[in-house]
């Protein structure tokens, strides 16, 4: 009885001043998720437990969905303090982990459309496949037609501005974006929103800070 009345207390607090959400383990497309100190229970997508919605599994990251927004959390992260009112304006902070090949994956949104990024530091601008613009429906040809210069000569590429880039509950609008015939494996997330947060590495981490 004690702990149902703190598991109900927990959900209260959670509902009124954010949420505490850890991602424990994943099978498949499931996810044991941790919710305001509550017993960890299996997830699928579509699914809400104490108010945590699933949205998706990607490798070690989950999309998850409180109070309609979405934010990104990792196996093995601390528990995640997401709809509170924290450090600084909800929505202004992403904070990505290192893979097993030294990159930093997420999860994200072109325009409401689901995609995977890889932070490139050295991409003048956010950099998407014209085989995942097509998928994403974005009306790349209508862009501005640039020269491309690759390891097979030049190519023709389109500048395009997205309407919205998101990753876990952080959204920035009016993004440029080149779209290039290579295929690539993932979305890079250039300079063009990168350059709209205060950004800090750590062997583990990088933390991206929106300017304001």
């Amino acid at each position: 009885m004690k702990h149902l009345l703190a598991v109900l207390l927990a959900t209260a607090c959670g509902a009124a001043a954010g949420q505490s959400v850890a991602l424990q383990g994943a099978m498949g497309e499931r996810a044991l998720l941790i919710v305001n100190g509550a017993p960890p229970k299996m997830v699928s997508p579509g699914e809400t437990h104490l108010g945590v919605k699933l949205v998706s599994m990607f490798g070690e990251h989950a999309v998850v969905e409180i109070g309609g927004k979405r934010h990104t959390i990792r196996v093995g992260d601390a528990p995640a303090s997401v709809g509170s009112s924290g450090a600084g304006p909800a929505g202004s902070r992403i904070v990505l982990a290192v893979d097993s090949g030294g990159h930093y994956v997420t999860p994200g949104n072109i325009n409401g459309r689901a995609v995977q990024f890889m932070v490139d530091t050295g991409a003048t601008a956010v950099s998407i496949s014209a085989s995942d613009a097509q998928r994403i429906g974005l009306d790349y040809r209508r862009g501005r037609q640039v020269a491309l210069n690759t390891a097979n000569g030049t190519v023709p590429g389109y500048v395009v501005r997205l309407d919205s880039v998101r990753i876990g509950d952080v959204e920035v609008h009016g993004i440029d974006a080149i779209v290039s015939p290579q295929t690539m494996p993932y979305v890079l997330l250039g300079n063009s929103f990168l350059n709209r947060f205060q950004m800090r590495r750590d062997s583990q981490q990088m933390v991206l800070e929106r300017r304001y």
